[in-house]
């Protein structure tokens, strides 16, 4: 089984109805294993086995529930083919080409040896390419990136598109509505109708069915085809609510002529509805864009060109031609175009973007650099190690488009009901109807009492007039809109914003299970800890000045491979700048080392390479040795011709936040646990200092996960964190696992959120997000139920003008996505 991801972008969903029914057909479909439609980015991720499902296939299943997946744009690409020498090669590499999913044609050149190749937007890759040239036989020669640019203008123009078209339509309604009004008003008010009764009800009638059918069409079409596959949406209460009302104005105007029974016409109300209706939904078809501003602004993060050296000369290429292993030069205030690896050149580089932090980093050979952050002071000389799909900048949008798509395990109590609620709604409407025909008496008394202070209601328009007035109100009041978009639009903020102050959250169902976790255990280890040695401790003695000895002992140490002796040359490289090189260096095994710094010998290590020596230690030196080792602290002696000088100790140093992380974490009611492969001694030495109290030590890799489940079984909820490597059972294992990546590794699958920050800062910039989302989900939810169950009774006994029925409606719908853009204003 070949297990396969496509996101499709579905057209004409705007509600909860429409999501479920997406969601229903795609999942009858034989070898799709998970499918999940998200109304707030109208498309839907389908997880499925290519070999026994197509792409087509999907078309087909979402036509049949009424909707269209939305082509992508055709794109064509020039490949450069390396090998081809006759008809036949250009046929092989033809045949492969075409044979990629997503490619609507591929043409062959032998004499240029290139091919063109048009494909859908997004559904190929340069690595999909250069695989299927390569299994024809042949090498694709250049190798160029997915501009994240490109699929930025692409969604932009989506987005206006869907904008432009739903103000346009508004404009419309209401450039012949507002004429409806004030043809209406003076009847109204005083009993004049402009061209007479006749020509009143005639011009309501075609005025009112222009709104419907022209800028309301796309409704009208919406609810014919799910209703005829019988998966009703709320297009179909709008549709059911504007005809009812247009169709009491052709019964009137019958009754002019004496062909039907006289009625109260609601003919001008059905022009109304659909352009209030329309007006809701250019609002939150504009307010949907603005929630997802934040992924708006990754996508556009990427430099469109770079500059690279070739042959000495620097040149200046377009982004999609950069190739592997190319120098960038990259000079202040300019972005740097794609991941890779300083080769030469010191600066200081703004990561925010991927860290949150606004504090430059510094850089220097041999370290990595994000594509799209931006250099600061000096110039820079990068070799491109990723490009495309592969980059830092990339694999974050992957994350957030996948978060977006996932659900939210609240939702499904949501979409259970929504599942259901256009029918409820349907029935509500006729029983509404009906019961308001069988007791006229219970409910014209309530519509005459209420008469005395809403002004809207009209005892005396008649029995059946009422009846169906209090229908059309239940039909357009109610509302699965806000409850669809309840959760996806405040995850689409979320994740957004996550992104931005780098905490990626790859699954939606970490932000609910967050809010219940009540322990988390912490990894030593480079979570904790730095994850390798430092020196902690410079302790002159005998008159030494300390520049002195850590000078000494660092150029001493300039000869050792050993991790602790590198921790002792980094420490002074930082704090004297040059060292100078070691003569007649010797590593004394498990004691320590000695050489001589110009003209003097130098010792460090153990008590007993002194002793050999002939350094003597006295008890207060001992004593200080002793007391640094209880703290879990190597300490090294260093000596200098025939005199003890120093101590310097050594450890796994902690990370600078981690003891104020982890008081804000029990601030949060949360219990930190620590858990090690190291000796109780050192755990509990590392744990006193940050302000823990339980410690599980001496614990291999491969047993965290079982100390995991433990926990659980105790009854508690477990968030877990590590570095998503050694640590990835132990995450998979927890309630939710946070795993922590560094600089442009963030392709961690072990972990339910990732943090892009190597420190325990981080976490509770995960845990903070995780609880304001879900608290935005609970207020979305609440509202858009609450609305619902106070409103509905209220059309049912007829206390509710359909007009403001349909404003009402369109307002919670609104109400739910500005409540969730609220959530980018808080302060993680």
């Amino acid at each position: 089984m070949t297990t396969t991801k496509e996101t499709l972008h579905i057209e004409g969903m705007h509600c909860a109805s429409c999501v479920n029914s997406v969601e229903t057909s795609l999942k009858k479909l034989k070898g799709v294993s998970n499918a999940s439609v998200n109304l707030a980015t109208e498309s839907a991720s389908v997880e499925y086995d290519s070999d026994k499902v197509t792409r087509d296939d999907f078309k087909q299943a979402v036509t049949n529930a009424g909707y269209e997946v939305e082509e992508p744009e055709t794109v064509t690409q020039t490949l450069k083919i390396d090998g081809m020498h006759c008809a036949g090669c250009a046929n092989a590499v033809d045949a492969q080409l075409e044979a990629l999913d997503g490619v609507v044609e591929a043409t062959v050149n032998l004499a240029t040896e290139s091919a063109n190749a048009k494909y859908r937007a997004g559904t190929v890759t340069m690595d999909d390419f250069a695989k299927a040239i390569e299994k024809a036989g042949y090498t694709l020669i250049r190798e160029e990136s997915e501009s994240a640019q490109d699929k930025a203008d692409s969604k932009l123009e989506r987005e206006k598109r869907k904008v432009d078209e739903a103000k346009s339509r508004m404009w419309w309604s209401w450039a012949v509505t507002i004429p409806i009004i004030l043809w209406m008003l003076p009847d109204m008010i005083w009993g004049y109708a402009f061209l007479g009764h006749t020509g009143m009800q005639i011009g309501m009638l075609v005025l009112s069915a222009f709104v419907m059918f022209w800028p309301g069409w796309d409704t009208i079409k919406s609810a014919w085809k799910s209703a005829s596959n019988l998966t009703p949406n709320m297009d179909v209460l709008i549709a059911m609510g504007t005809l009812a009302a247009l169709s009491t104005g052709v019964v009137t105007l019958l009754h002019q002529f004496g062909l039907a029974p006289e009625f109260y016409s609601f003919a001008g109300i059905a022009g109304m509805i659909m352009a209030f209706h329309l007006t809701g939904r250019y609002v939150e078809t504009k307010a949907k864009g603005r929630a997802s501003e934040a992924i708006q602004k990754l996508l556009t993060l990427e430099a469109k060109e770079a500059t690279i050296l070739q042959d000495g000369e620097e040149v200046k290429v377009p982004i999609d031609e950069l190739q592997v292993d190319d120098v960038m030069v990259i000079r202040p205030g300019e972005k740097i175009p794609t991941d890779g690896e300083v080769v030469d050149g010191e600066s200081s580089v703004d990561e925010s973007l991927a860290t949150g932090e606004s504090m430059p980093v510094e850089k220097s050979a041999g370290d990595e650099v994000i594509g799209a952050t931006i250099n600061k002071n000096g110039v820079l000389k990068v070799k491109a190690t990723k490009l495309g799909k592969d980059t830092f900048l990339n694999q974050v949008i992957k994350m957030v488009e996948e978060a977006q798509g996932s659900k939210v395990p609240i939702q499904e109590f949501a979409d259970r009901i929504t599942g259901v609620f256009v029918p409820i709604v349907i029935a509500t409407a006729v029983s509404t109807l009906a019961l308001w025909l069988l007791f006229p008496g219970f409910f014209g008394g309530i519509a005459t009492w209420a008469a005395d202070f809403l002004p809207w209601v009209n005892p005396g328009m008649g029995e059946v007039a009422l009846a169906f007035y209090a229908a059309i109100a239940v039909l357009v009041i109610a509302c699965p809109c806000a409850l669809g978009l309840a959760t996806p639009t405040a995850l689409m903020v979320g994740s957004g914003m996550g992104a931005k102050n780098g905490v990626l959250i790859r699954k939606g169902e970490a932000i609910q299970l967050m809010k219940d976790v009540d322990t988390i255990v912490l990894d030593k280890t480079g979570t904790i800890t730095e994850g390798k040695p430092g020196v902690t401790d410079v302790i002159p003695l005998n008159g030494i000045a300390e520049d002195e000895l850590i000078h000494l002992a660092g150029s001493a140490e300039s000869g050792s491979e050993h991790p602790l002796g590198q921790a002792i040359v980094d420490y002074a490289k930082q704090h004297n700048g040059q060292l100078e090189k070691a003569q007649q260096f010797e590593a004394v095994t498990g004691k320590g080392v000695k050489a001589q710094i110009g003209g003097q010998q130098v010792w460090i290590g153990t008590p007993s390479l002194l002793e050999e020596a002939g350094i003597a230690l006295d008890d207060s030196s001992r004593s200080q040795m002793a007391s640094l080792e209880v703290q879990a602290k190597t300490a090294m002696l260093v000596g200098v011709r025939n005199e003890l000088v120093g101590i310097i100790a050594v450890a796994d140093k902690i990370k600078e936040d981690s003891k104020g992380a982890i008081a804000t974490l029990k601030e949060f009611g949360l219990t930190p646990l620590m858990i090690t492969g190291d000796n109780e001694r050192t755990a509990r030495a590392v744990a006193k200092e940050v302000g823990i109290k339980e410690v599980i030590a001496g614990v291999l890799p491969d047993q965290k996960s079982d100390k995991v489940d433990k926990l659980q079984q105790q009854g508690k909820i477990v968030a877990m964190v590590g570095d998503g490597i050694n640590d990835a059972p132990a995450l998979t294992k927890a309630h939710v696992g946070i795993a922590i990546g560094t600089g442009t590794d963030v392709a961690i699958e072990s972990g339910d959120i990732v943090l892009v920050q190597g420190d325990l800062s981080a976490v509770v910039k995960a845990v903070k997000l995780s609880r304001a989302t879900f608290t935005k989900i609970k207020q979305n939810l609440f509202w858009a139920f609450f609305y619902n169950v106070v409103m509905f009774p209220l059309a049912i006994f007829g206390m509710l003008h359909p007009v403001l029925a349909e404003i009402a409606m369109a307002f919670s719908s609104i109400n739910v996505v500005t409540n969730s853009r609220r959530l980018s204003k808080v302060d993680i």
